[in-house]
Order: C-alpha cells, then sequence, then structure tokens
C-alpha cells in the first residue's frame, strides 16, 4: 500500500489526535470483543479461543504452523487453547495428506455453530455502525485498519478479501 501524500493545506495530525485514535481502538476493541465475550466465558473459553475458532472456521484444514502464524502466540499457548477447543468438541484434527507429520484443523459442525453464534454477536455491533458511518467512512475505517496492520496481516486480508480497491 502506497503512502499518501499530505496535502500543505491540511493541518497535522497532532499527539492529541493520535491519543484520541488510541482511546478510540482501545474501547472499540473492549465493546467488538465483549460481544463474544460474555458466551465464550459461559462456554469456559476465552478470546484466545475465539481468534482460533475465527482463523480456522475462515481456513478449514489450516495448519497449525499457519495458525501459529497467524495468530503470533507460542506453541505452548496454542496447545493449550487447541486442546482445550478439541477435548470440548469444536475443532478436529486430522494429518496433512503429503505430509503426515502436518496437522490440519478444521472446525466440527459444533465448532462451526460456536465460531457462527460469535460473528452473529459481533455482526450486530459493526452493522449499526456501519450504518450511522456510511460507506465513505467505512472504506476510510477499513484503510486506516489496513495501514495499522503490518505487511503479513494485509497479505492475508488481501488473499481473503481480495485486493482493496
Amino acid at each position: 500500500m502506497s503512502e499518501s501524500k499530505v496535502d500543505p493545506g491540511e493541518p497535522p495530525v497532532t499527539d492529541q489526535d493520535m491519543r484520541l485514535a488510541q482511546d478510540l481502538l482501545f474501547f472499540a476493541y473492549r465493546d467488538f470483543t465483549n460481544a463474544a465475550d460474555v458466551a465464550l466465558a459461559e462456554l469456559g473459553l476465552g478470546r484466545a479461543h475465539h481468534r482460533a475458532l475465527h482463523f480456522i472456521g475462515r481456513n478449514p484444514g489450516i495448519t497449525v504452523s499457519d495458525l501459529l502464524g497467524i495468530l503470533r502466540i507460542t506453541k505452548q499457548s496454542l496447545a493449550r487453547v487447541l486442546g482445550a477447543l478439541m477435548e470440548q468438541g469444536y475443532v478436529a484434527q486430522a494429518p496433512g495428506r503429503a505430509d503426515r507429520r502436518q496437522r490440519l484443523l478444521t472446525l466440527t459442525a459444533a465448532g462451526a455453530a460456536l465460531e457462527q453464534r460469535m460473528f452473529e454477536r459481533q455482526k450486530e455491533r459493526l452493522r449499526p455502525a456501519y450504518r450511522e458511518a456510511g460507506p465513505a467512512a467505512v472504506d476510510g475505517f477499513s484503510r486506516v485498519m489496513r495501514a495499522i496492520m503490518d505487511g503479513a496481516a494485509r497479505a492475508y486480508i488481501d488473499a481473503c478479501h481480495g485486493r482493496e480497491r
């Protein structure tokens, strides 16, 4: 993504603007994740489990190694998360076809239903916000979020959602 030129007539972004952005991100993340946290807590699960469910659901057959790369957590942490998800019947693991040492992860029917439930709860937060902000703001939001991400995350988004137009 190329950097945009700053219009010389445009006021500079101040530290106060950056503090506001920081606060907005923190509070939005808190409230967005809370939409799923309540249901997860009832099952004895947390945000790490939700992230794993999300990315396994979005990438059926993902390897443990690729999931580690996306989540950027330790093998030990992922082992705990996957252990709980497999024990509760939300995730299934199978050996790779070409390399039997690989572990391929998929959601079970129960896991897919739980992931969908979390998606619906978070969609309830996003839909009215998108509607209130309007298409131009939604596009701007996407651009800002992409610019915050590192190159690997942008590449993942591009692969899953297509290039930004």
